[in-house]
């Protein structure tokens, strides 16, 4: 890789901790092995040495954005914390090409005792920004953080929810051309989730480097070209998402006794299978969702559920309006049944002649994993023909909800011809937020419902 691919360089990093049995061995420590050395003694050791990362090896290019996962104490923590640069390594090298911005522990590099206002300037002149680079940003900080006036109040009555909102809002609006984030976004609500990950969807796009921690299988799918998995301050493998979050997610329910031959066998894999786009093995997991509060199985619209991620698209001939999910009586509905069919449906009023039209929508989960959706045309050739200007449109499809509990987000696009290519007209994304509604008798898991249905037979007593 050439000098001015790489955002980041780890080489041969090591990071060692001693541990103490006893306050006492550690001024032992401080004096003892100094004394011997000076009457030609071998100086004696009175702590234990723990490797949190040891000989840590890879290569980020510049616009990639690539995951970490591993088990609880795997070391992917302090390995993020020795790259961003709080951390001095015990041994090896870090570099990095550009401006790096690190959501870390919660709260870390601010002042508990400095307003929120104050937190904000300092942190981001701290990262190389003006005050009038900062002062340009601001008010956009300050809109994606959404802690209205505690703005203007010391950070020590803020909860960890706030801290979390304006921590993430400064990290993000400072143009790092490096990102680091070690699973913060797990502090906030769903909305803030989906909000966090729009955010992190729209620099990706304009070439910013993220590295990025988290346990959830889905967010690392989704959202990284490669995957790191460490354990036990190793790097066992590096490859495509799909891949290593299986043989991770193997690891992670596999029997203690039979755990250091699976790591044996990771260690061991060549590169090209885990870079290659299908699966190691076959593996079964089950996840079980967590259920939200008990609510009464009865549709109805909540006013207070309301996205906060929504992105409008520029538009190119064509305007998306009056989006919402309808029950089959007509009547607006965020609150959904399983099982239960809805309509999805939204107005497009077209500002041009446009040929070749279809319409479209998805549903996806808070961390970006597209669900499914529909169409109203298979191909190009097969949507309206010719739309004239001043036409206005309502699109509606109806769906079944086979979905389990949960928060889930919907997007809206038109596409049709432009200079002879198919091009999204108009699109919208995260446009209606909906919940489908806890059933305490399902026996379902994960996202989607199969319909999936135990008969248990006896076959000897």
């Amino acid at each position: 890789m050439k000098e001015t691919e790489f955002a980041i360089r780890v080489q041969n990093l090591s990071k060692c901790y001693q541990i103490y049995d006893r306050p006492v061995d550690r001024l032992k420590q401080f004096v003892v092995p100094y004394l011997q050395r000076i009457v030609r003694q071998p100086p004696k050791q009175y702590f234990r040495g723990f490797w949190a990362v040891k000989d840590v090896s890879f290569e980020v290019k510049k616009g990639e954005t690539v995951g970490i996962i591993g088990r609880n104490g795997s070391g992917k923590s302090t390995l993020l914390q020795i790259i961003s640069g709080t951390l001095t390594p015990t041994q090896g090298s870090v570099e990095t090409n550009g401006r790096v911005a690190a959501l870390l522990e919660l709260g870390s590099g601010f002042n508990s005792e400095f307003t929120g206002r104050e937190n904000v300037y300092m942190n981001a002149s701290v990262l190389g920004l003006t005050n009038k680079e900062i002062d340009a940003r601001f008010d956009d900080i300050v809109a994606f953080a959404d802690i209205g006036d505690f703005i203007e109040q010391p950070l020590k009555t803020y909860s960890s929810g706030m801290m979390l909102r304006l921590a993430f809002a400064v990290s993000v609006y400072v143009d790092p051309e490096i990102l680091i984030v070690d699973e913060a976004l797990s502090v906030g609500d769903e909305l803030f989730q989906r909000k966090c990950f729009s955010r992190l969807e729209q620099i990706r796009e304009k070439g910013t480097t993220i590295l990025f921690v988290s346990h959830s299988a889905s967010s690392i799918i989704q959202f990284c070209n490669r995957v790191i998995l460490m354990d036990g301050g190793e790097t066992l493998a590096i490859g495509l998402p799909n891949q290593i979050v299986r043989i991770y997610q193997k690891m992670l329910y596999a029997p203690v006794d039979k755990l250091e031959t699976i790591r044996q066998q990771v260690k061991t894999l060549d590169a090209s299978i885990l870079n290659r786009a299908s699966v190691v093995e076959d593996l079964v997991l089950e996840q079980c969702q967590p259920d939200l509060d008990q609510q009464e199985q009865i549709e109805s619209f909540d006013s207070n559920l309301k996205p906060s991620s929504t992105i409008y698209y520029e538009s190119h001939g064509a305007i998306i309006n009056d989006v919402e999910v309808l029950n089959m009586d007509g009547c607006p509905v965020n609150n959904l049944v399983r099982g239960n069919t809805y309509f999805y449906t939204y107005t497009v009023k077209f500002t041009q002649n446009v040929n070749n039209v279809r319409f479209s929508m998805s549903i996806k989960t808070i961390s970006g994993v597209p669900l499914g959706g529909g169409v109203s045309a298979n191909s190009f050739n097969q949507g309206l023909s010719h739309v004239e200007t001043g036409s206005i449109y309502r699109v509606k499809f109806l769906f079944s909800c086979s979905l389990n509990a949960g928060i889930y987000f919907m997007n809206a696009g038109v596409l049709g011809s432009v200079s002879g290519t198919e091009t999204y007209l108009d699109r919208v994304m995260d446009i209606v937020v909906f919940r489908v509604l806890s059933d305490v008798d399902s026996l379902t898991t994960g996202d989607v419902d199969f319909g999936c249905f135990p008969e248990i037979e006896l076959l000897k007593e």
